[in-house]
């Protein structure tokens, strides 16, 4: 070990990681879970102040107001591309210091843009992109997390950053409506504005949605600066890491991905405005959380049972289960004339957020066995070509799992634009989601006929 290098790293060797690499390993994990739960707050920052725009005096369609909250995921998808290949380039500790150091910048700058409701639309998407940069760090965050574990506990590992990673989700939904409530800052980030409710006159800072996590996003990014490590055998460059574009698991873990983690992050950025249109006597910021929050506390749940039973059988039936849940949130709905049942569909709701949960958390367990199962069994016979195997499954299980997160998360910009969409064309959501159906059913086929059923060319 050099500084904050690793030079000798064996998480499969017993003896090392009992005596060296169990802690050395957990405290990267718990500095990487508190700088992704930030990061995963920033992302969803819009979720949760876009329908709280208008008391603050913001004046935007509801088509404008769903475009702000489909943008983030977007970019966040987009960047995670990218972000899925840098740690074997630039190291963890680097990588994670300077994209945390980066979510600075749509904290401050909503900050000063929701002080002023003349701010323009153009300002307000530009800013909804650039919290895509919470997004992108999930891609780069796991990637990381993998190098360090055995196979073992992969599983378990990588469900405890992303789960609780993804708690930020759930975290900024249920923050922001308190500290925009009052004046935290005082007078240094400005005034409230005045709006009336039910005959109320009362006060909203809704700037204080962005500058309330200024001081946590400076305090990861010392913590990541000086408390991580870089891993001197998962040096890679992206050439090296780009074949996995040749293989075809990887594109169908991205498919599969699509269905847990696109659909988690999709409810995500998308219930609050729905229940808003579908219910509108409903407040949704009193309820919104309450999905993000089941689903993150069920990935680490995924992960350990897949450790037990295999994450492809798992991830089978959650497909199976989130299909009729989704029939569920249908039958839930206003039909017509009908007012129906909100906590009907809050409940059916939160069944999808928890099964999205444990899906992200198997297909995630999934995928370094897949990629270390593929390099060993095409490996000469010898300890010398099977040490290198695990280096090669690894390396590239570890891009996998970024690539497939950045791919998923379109899911968060496609789900709440198919609810706008299904409403304007149609008049209500259920052709988006009978769309939903079908997918999942793509997903059912695809984990049964390559990973669950019985002689299945990869079992895991």
């Amino acid at each position: 070990m050099s500084g904050h290098v690793l030079k000798h790293w064996e998480p499969e060797n017993p003896s090392f990681w009992r005596d060296a690499g169990a802690n050395i390993a957990n405290r990267n994990l718990w500095i990487s879970i508190f700088a992704l739960m930030l990061a995963f707050s920033v992302w969803m920052l819009w979720s949760v102040v876009v329908v709280n725009l208008d008391k603050a005096g913001f004046q935007l369609s509801k088509n404008q107001m769903f475009w702000l909250t489909a943008l983030p995921a977007l970019s966040g998808a987009t960047l995670r591309i990218f972000y899925s290949f840098l740690v074997p380039i630039f190291g963890g500790r680097k990588w994670t210091a300077i994209s945390t150091a980066s979510l600075l910048i749509p904290a401050i700058g909503m900050g000063f843009a929701l002080r002023d409701p003349s701010t323009d639309f153009p300002t307000l998407l530009v800013l909804a992109l650039l919290c895509g940069l919470g997004g992108g760090n999930f891609s780069s965050s796991m990637a990381n997390i993998s190098f360090f574990f055995p196979k073992a506990k992969k599983g378990l590992a990588t469900g405890l950053n992303a789960g609780i990673g993804n708690l930020g989700v759930s975290l900024v939904q249920f923050v922001t409506p308190l500290v925009i409530s009052g004046a935290v800052f005082g007078a240094l980030a400005g005034d409230g504005h005045s709006y009336v409710k039910d005959g109320v006159e009362k006060s909203i800072w809704l700037q204080n949605a962005g500058f309330i996590w200024v001081p946590f996003i400076l305090a990861a990014t010392v913590a990541a600066w000086f408390g991580m490590n870089d891993i001197a055998d998962a040096k890679a460059s992206f050439a090296d890491q780009a074949v996995i574009f040749k293989r075809k698991h990887n594109w169908l873990m991205c498919w599969l991905y699509i269905g847990t983690f696109g659909s988690f992050i999709g409810f995500s950025a998308g219930l609050a405005m729905l229940t808003k249109s579908q219910f509108p006597e409903v407040n949704p910021t009193q309820y919104a959380f309450l999905g993000p929050l089941v689903g993150a506390l069920t990935r680490p749940l995924g992960g350990w049972i897949s450790d037990k039973l295999g994450g492809a059988r798992v991830t089978l039936w959650v497909f199976i289960a989130m299909t009729a849940a989704v029939f569920g949130v249908m039958y839930n709905l206003p039909h017509n004339g009908t007012a129906g049942s909100f906590p009907g569909f809050l409940a059916m709701f939160i069944v999808l957020f928890a099964l999205a949960g444990i899906g992200n958390g198997s297909t995630f367990r999934m995928i370094p066995v897949i990629f270390l199962t593929e390099r060993q069994r095409a490996a000469a016979p010898g300890e010398a070509a099977q040490r290198q195997a695990v280096l090669a499954g690894n390396k590239e299980a570890a891009a996998v799992l970024g690539f497939s997160g950045a791919i998923g998360a379109y899911g968060g910009f496609f789900i709440p634009k198919s609810f706008g969409t299904s409403i304007e064309l149609t008049g209500g959501v259920d052709a988006a989601l009978l769309t939903f159906v079908a997918f999942y059913l793509s997903c059912i086929a695809i984990t049964w006929w390559f990973y669950a059923r019985r002689n299945a060319q990869m079992p895991c």
